[in-house]
């Protein structure tokens, strides 16, 4: 016999339940992963609703991480993340190629600095995915950078099957892998 309760028993939202056979008893958890949802749109720079969303959940009080992978220009990086609200992390690529023009990124190889500083906040973006500490996670433009070959989709796909998070986790981009709207929630299309 299973019996569930719907309160909450845990800051994580872990749910438990009690399963008894033949006077014994077993407390086991279980987690509730939140959905994966999808925006997408046929140009970038549409998720401002996005954006404004993350700040009222961190008003709210829920832990929010918004990563931009393709947004640069104020030397952010992860060491120099800006937290808003309290509750709010915002961490943009410390290079990106938004910060150069295409003759800069060509003559000087920025293209190989750029593409670490994104593959860098993946591997941060992993981490945080898997600990269970935020309550949402934004990657914002993700799958411009898979299109871009910096983050392997497979990868991806791995880490939010694996993903420990009770909220939810949102991905943006334009160009978005079958694979990957197969695994969603929800998908939004923005459209202007």
């Amino acid at each position: 016999m299973v019996i569930s309760s719907s309160n909450s028993y845990s800051e994580r939202n872990l749910d438990i339940a009690k399963i008894s056979n033949d006077k014994k008893i077993n407390l086991k958890r279980f987690t509730q992963n939140g959905q994966i949802q999808i925006y997408q749109s046929s140009y970038r720079g549409s998720y401002s609703s996005i954006i404004r969303d993350s700040l009222r959940n961190a008003a709210l009080g829920r832990k929010v991480l918004l990563v931009q992978f393709m947004k640069g220009g104020v030397n952010q990086g992860i060491a120099n993340s800006v937290k808003l609200c309290g509750n709010l992390t915002w961490v943009r690529s410390s290079q990106s190629f938004d910060q150069y023009n295409s003759e800069e990124i060509e003559n000087n190889n920025l293209k190989k600095i750029i593409h670490e500083s994104i593959y860098e906040l993946w591997n941060f973006c992993k981490k945080e995915l898997l600990s269970g500490v935020h309550d949402q996670i934004i990657l914002d433009e993700i799958f411009l950078a898979i299109e871009m070959k910096i983050i392997d989709k497979d990868d991806l796909i791995s880490t939010l099957e694996n993903r420990f998070i009770s909220g939810d986790v949102i991905l943006t981009g334009t160009g978005i892998p079958k694979d990957l709207l197969l695994m969603a929630n929800q998908i939004t299309e923005l459209r202007s």
